[in-house]
Order: C-alpha cells, then structure tokens, then sequence
C-alpha cells in the first residue's frame, strides 16, 4: 500500500480564495508552476470580455473546457474567420505561434462561469517572478 502524503509542493486543493482577480473583469485565475510546465484554472465569468488574437513564441498551450462553453477562433493563419465552440470535457492544442482567442465566454446554467484549465509548456512564469 502506498503512503498517503500531505506535502505542499505535490498537491493543490481546490480553494477558491486561492483565485486571483486579473486585469480583466471576469476574470479569476489560479497558477501552478512546475519545473517544466504551468497550469492557469481560469475561472470567466459568463460574457466576460477581454479575451485578444494572440500567439505565444516561446510556448505551447493546451487547454481544457471544464464548465461553461468556449466560443474562439484557433488557426496558424490570423485573418481565417471561422470559429470553434468547445464545452466540457473539450481541448485544444495552441502549439508555439499558433493564433488563438477572441473569445466568447458561455456561463454554465449553476455559477454562469467558464473553467478553463491552460497548461502551458515551457512555463510563462519564471520560478520566484510574480505576475
């Protein structure tokens, strides 16, 4: 049988004080930084707005719709129109300079919020920086 550990640097509870409020209205965020990857669980509130075209250089993003639904645009090309709605249980892969966002932020029927779970490889953050 294996031994049950408590030790801080291993496991994360769920704790919503744990939450950070961003620049954006709406918009909560709860990091994670391993050595060689992060986690960001946003938590958006249902019609927020904020969400830009962008790309990452430097990383991969992987992202998993845990509530509510997500209504962007993905493409290596920025001027495609098409769009792409995802709802839970549903993922993306934004590899390095891959456009993703302009978002549209569907709120489930229980708390009007959107979970999103973004993992991102290298880490955004540095160890120590804040952000």
């Amino acid at each position: 049988m294996s031994e049950v550990t408590s030790d801080a640097r291993y496991l994360y509870f769920f704790d919503d004080a744990e939450f950070e409020e961003t620049d954006r209205e709406g918009f909560r965020r709860r990091k994670i930084l391993g050595d060689n990857l992060e986690l960001w669980f946003w938590r958006i509130a249902g019609g927020a707005h904020g969400s830009f075209l962008h790309r990452h250089d430097q990383q991969e993003q992987l992202g998993i719709v845990m509530r509510g639904q997500l209504d962007f645009r993905i493409d290596s090309d920025p001027d495609r129109p098409e769009r792409s709605v995802l709802g839970p249980g549903d993922v993306y892969l934004a590899p390095v300079n891959v456009w993703h966002g302009d978002s549209v932020f569907v709120g489930d029927d229980e708390l009007d919020e959107v979970w999103i779970l973004d993992i991102f490889s290298p880490p955004r953050t540095q160890p120590g920086a804040s952000s």
